[in-house]
């Protein structure tokens, strides 16, 4: 497995807002580099959901370009970054929101082998987030496993990136990472090491809280997923399906800065397309779309069916209405649970 770094190029500042992008032909899957674009603001809220964030003084943000090393790394823990920002920093106050959440979501039966996720911050996206999580509670023992993949936003990578560091920390405590999952995936090419793509993104850090929340005790493997097919990621996924005690999340928001009513017609088909297992989702669509594609290839495979839990946008929760964040929670079943 490979070890892949950042380049010390630093990204342009534009306008008013942080808001990594990937820039034009840099997402060919022919160049070596990608170039992420960044607009920051440190001194208000900004408007857009899911991008409640500020940076601290002198911090910067860099491409990606490939730099192979070896995986040799002193054990360390990646300490929250968004805590506070995107959640609240204290303990008692995040468990006491996100349980929340949880408690206004429906208890079924049996619990998901997968599901999809927003991961904007609390206030937009904690409802919806919170629906999802809630039909975990009765797997709440028998899960030992979190897969966990989500889209980059700070730092570009090719392949699906893992980091070194022994435990992910939130306000709740440490979740360690999977070792054993970790070792069998070292043959796949996809699979890289980046702690620079782990280090700053949201979009795995904000589900930790909810995961601790639901479930007794379990270990994490968390992806930072780049540029690759879908293909690349049903692999990794077959590899790792296991049986109950495996978990698989998927983090994304939906449509972007569209009004509301456009953000519900668009949603609206997409949330349509998930549950029809259309492995073809765009990033217009969803920014998550290639983990998502990839479990729907894989879920098909194995005749699991994601049906629609909730729905909502930012207008609906916290936000304004003239430019909204869409937010989908998608539960994957077997025949046996529906």
């Amino acid at each position: 497995m490979e070890r892949i770094e950042p380049a010390l190029s630093p990204c342009r500042q534009i306008g008013g807002h942080h808001e990594p992008i990937i820039a034009g032909a840099a997402a060919d899957a022919n160049r070596a580099d990608a170039v992420l674009a960044c607009r920051s603001d440190t001194h208000r809220r900004p408007p857009v959901p899911h991008l409640y964030h500020r940076l601290p003084p002198g911090c910067r943000l860099y491409c990606s370009k490939e730099v192979y090393m070896t995986n040799a790394q002193t054990p360390h823990t990646r300490p929250p970054a968004v805590a506070g920002m995107f959640y609240p920093g204290d303990a008692a106050t995040l468990k006491r929101d996100v349980n929340m959440y949880i408690a206004a979501g429906a208890v079924e039966r049996k619990a998901p082998k997968a599901i999809i996720a927003p991961h904007a911050g609390y206030v937009y996206s904690g409802p919806i987030a919170g629906s999802v999580y809630a039909l975990l509670s009765p797997a709440s023992s028998t899960i030992r496993r979190v897969v966990l993949l989500g889209p980059t936003h700070r730092v570009a990578v090719r392949g699906m990136a893992l980091p070194t560091c022994d435990a992910f920390a939130t306000p709740l405590g440490n979740i360690p990472i999977d070792r054993d999952a970790f070792n069998l995936l070292t043959d796949l090419s996809q699979v890289v090491l980046s702690d620079a793509a782990h280090a700053q993104e949201h979009s795995l850090e904000v589900q930790l809280p909810f995961l601790q929340a639901v479930l007794s005790d379990f270990r994490l493997l968390p992806f930072a997923v780049g540029h690759v097919g879908p293909e690349a990621v049903a692999e990794v996924l077959d590899r790792l399906w296991g049986g109950d005690e495996t978990l698989i999340v998927v983090s994304s928001d939906l449509s972007h800065y569209l009004p509301y009513a456009a953000a519900r017609e668009v949603d609206g088909a997409t949330a349509q397309r998930i549950v029809a297992e259309s492995p073809d989702i765009t990033h217009e669509e969803a920014c998550g779309a290639t983990p998502l594609n990839g479990l729907l290839l894989a879920a098909r495979r194995r005749g699991l069916h994601p049906r629609l839990v909730d729905l909502r946008n930012s207008g609906d929760t916290a936000g304004d209405c003239s430019r909204v964040v869409g937010y989908g929670a998608f539960a994957f079943e077997g025949g046996d649970d529906v």
